[in-house]
């Protein structure tokens, strides 16, 4: 199990990225004042493994993944979806990921051809903007856990979206 967990203070949106016993497994960097939304995942020794950013030119929120440098999927969210939030993290060739889930409950599970591979959890925490992500050994935990902040960012950032139209109201 991985827990992402954002710093308080810092500027830029940088946090660490632990398994269960909190020693840490990945550093996020969040690139400050990015019009792309873009975050860098780097391994313990600080190099760059991943990172996730916004697509600009797209009919719905789409974030494009890359895994050592290379681009490996793009997590789009589903248009007309009543009741649930769901994704694609679309992969090269039939293996695409779905995450479905609520977003006022923050649970989210993660599948591979109709079968669980991962699950999302965020209300069991206390922590402000605290997951809980739980991966099936076997599984690509990389690619998911670069969804998982993907989607973060996309809620995020309706969420902004939201705020500036009630004020304009």
């Amino acid at each position: 199990m991985y827990l992402i967990r954002e710093k308080f203070l810092d500027i830029g949106d940088d946090f660490d990225i632990t398994d269960d016993a909190g020693n840490k497994v990945f550093h996020v960097d969040g690139k400050v004042l990015s019009l792309r939304d873009k975050l860098v995942i780097e391994d313990p020794s600080g190099r760059e493994v991943a990172a996730v950013h916004r697509k600009l030119i797209a009919l719905r929120p789409t974030y494009a993944i890359s895994i050592g440098g290379e681009e490996a999927a793009e997590m789009r969210k589903k248009l007309f979806t009543p009741f649930r939030d769901k994704y694609t993290i679309d992969v090269p060739g039939p293996d695409d990921l779905e995450m479905k889930g609520d977003l006022l409950d923050h649970e989210y599970e993660v599948e591979l051809g109709g079968q669980r591979v991962a699950t999302v959890s965020k209300k069991w925490f206390t922590i402000r903007d605290t997951y809980a992500v739980d991966v099936v050994p076997g599984q690509n935990d990389l690619l998911i856990l670069a969804g998982v902040l993907a989607l973060d960012l996309a809620e995020s950032r309706a969420e902004r979206k939201r705020a500036e139209e009630a004020g304009r109201d």
